[in-house]
């Protein structure tokens, strides 16, 4: 049985850190010591601003996104081209997509991926909205289909493909196949195969 070697306060902060993507006890520990000797630094305004992304930040109703406006920055943004939507499955997809600089076109989060196993079905995901958004006079004359290349985003992409298929627009997907840089001797089985399905002239 472990013995407890600080207060409550700071267990709670530990047990928190924790919880968060990559951070593990061991990390949560180093990062709450480290927050804590520089409190005025760090701990202070971290807290302020966390205090204030709590209270500020809204779910966009068009796209799904996150911001501290409704609508979000990037649907409000006439500079962007609004035939094209891309879809992704989580805010973190968007952001790595706007980083990469790869488009500029507007965006639909999902929220997650089909999953019978989870007991995840389309009116649990942003999907409803995703069809209003390319119905009948709507400018959207692509919906490009950004989602993990897992048996749960292909089922996702499926359902989504099916469910415009009728709509006069182009449903195109991201190509899976080798990486710039990659080796095919280090790639997996089934990223050459999808390199290979999707070749191309060159």
């Amino acid at each position: 049985m472990s013995r407890r070697i600080t207060g409550p306060e700071i267990e709670r902060l530990i047990q928190l850190l924790a919880r968060l993507p990559g951070l593990g006890p061991r990390s949560a520990r180093r990062a709450a010591l480290h927050l804590v000797k520089n409190r005025e630094k760090l701990l202070g305004p971290l807290a302020a601003s966390l205090k204030e992304t709590e209270e500020k930040v809204l779910v966009c109703s068009s796209c799904g996104g996150i911001d501290t406006v409704d609508p979000c920055t990037i649907c409000t943004d006439d500079r962007r081209d609004a035939s094209i939507i891309c879809v992704v499955e989580e805010v973190g997809d968007l952001w790595a997509l706007e980083r990469a600089g790869a488009l500029n076109a507007l965006y639909h989060v999902l929220g997650g991926t089909l999953s019978a196993i989870e007991g995840v079905g389309p009116d649990d995901l942003n999907i409803p909205s995703l069809i209003s958004r390319c119905g009948p006079g709507s400018p959207v004359k692509e919906v490009i289909i950004a989602v993990n290349a897992t048996v749960e985003g292909q089922a996702t992409a499926h359902y989504i493909t099916d469910r415009l298929k009728d709509f006069d627009l182009t449903v195109s997907r991201l190509a899976h196949g080798v990486p710039v840089g990659g080796e095919l001797d280090y790639l997996d089985e089934g990223t050459l195969s999808a390199a290979m399905r999707q070749r191309r002239p060159f």
